[in-house]
């Protein structure tokens, strides 16, 4: 009986720390523990880049253009949860109910107008992802943007929405416009960390964000004077996300296999609970791409959360 009872404290993890609803928390432990590596950490598949980024993302691996494409490697590959829009989960999702969670995402944009004055309108609802099975819904936030007091609004509902129909909310939290560019860009220290806060101070549940990089031009003090390394950066984003859960974006597609292993690793030691890789899984030879992330679940079962 001791065992057992040890055994059940060890699967709370994070969750036990948070004040959730039942529906949150069944939905969480769902991504957390029952796919993925099942062990409080988090491997998503994001299929959104055909609206943010439009068809040419899939010109080098003209398959992946079907999204039964990413679905099937979602599911053969062991993904914690796949992450799109309502059309494809509307259109796609019918033939894998249940073999694999739905982050259903519910705004975006394309990448056509200019991002001085980004913002990211809705076109679902939580409800939507309810009625879809969904374990979670995704919203995207551009924090600094000129337009960020109409996407602070826009949230609230979604925010709302979320805690009425327990659904976990995970918040793409991306330093975006002019005011970002003129403080030393997006992917600096200053932004991203200010964005996984933004993430914990708004109420998401789950927080994507991208690695931070080591230029200090422009930044604001005092974050022109820090020295850090790779490591430190990324626990400094960690830490500032608190109690919200932070995913990593696994960027664009790099060949070498092993050098995304490595960043793996790496994220996984800074504190992260996961990954979210989209282009670098999906834009592989469909065998190639199940072989990777076989080898991802290997390095993510080391770093029970």
């Amino acid at each position: 009986m001791k065992q057992h009872l040890q055994g059940v404290s060890n699967t709370d993890g994070k969750l036990s720390l948070l004040s959730l609803s039942h529906g949150k928390r069944t939905r969480l432990w769902r991504l957390l523990y029952g796919h993925g590596p099942r062990n409080g950490s988090l491997l998503v598949l994001p299929l959104d880049q055909g609206l943010e980024h439009g068809p040419t993302d899939f010109f080098p691996n003209p398959p992946a253009v079907d999204p039964d494409y990413q679905f099937r490697l979602a599911v053969e590959g062991n993904f914690s949860a796949i992450a799109l829009g309502i059309g494809l989960a509307e259109k796609y999702m019918g033939a894998y109910c249940g073999q694999i969670p739905l982050i259903l995402k519910l705004n975006g944009k394309t990448n056509i107008p200019s991002d001085a004055d980004a913002t990211s309108p809705l076109f679902a609802s939580v409800e939507d992802a309810v009625r879809l099975g969904a374990d979670a819904v995704g919203y995207t936030m551009y924090v600094g943007s000129p337009r960020q007091h109409d996407e602070f609004r826009q949230f609230e509902k979604v925010r709302q929405d979320c805690e009425r129909y327990g659904m976990p909310l995970v918040l793409w939290s991306y330093p975006r416009g002019s005011a970002v560019n003129a403080k030393g860009g997006t992917n600096t220290l200053y932004a991203q960390d200010y964005a996984a806060r933004v993430a914990l101070e708004l109420g998401a549940d789950i927080v994507k964000l991208h690695e931070p990089n080591d230029s200090t031009a422009n930044v604001p003090a005092p974050y022109d004077q820090l020295q850090e390394d790779a490591g430190a950066r990324c626990e400094r984003v960690v830490r500032s996300a608190g109690r919200t859960m932070v995913l990593f974006s696994g960027g664009v597609k790099d060949d070498d296999d092993d050098a995304v292993l490595r960043q793996v690793e790496f994220y996984m030691q800074s504190g992260a609970n996961g990954v979210m890789f989209g282009r670098n899984m999906w834009l592989r030879p469909f065998e190639q791409a199940l072989a990777l992330v076989r080898s991802v679940h290997v390095i993510m079962t080391k770093y029970p959360r």
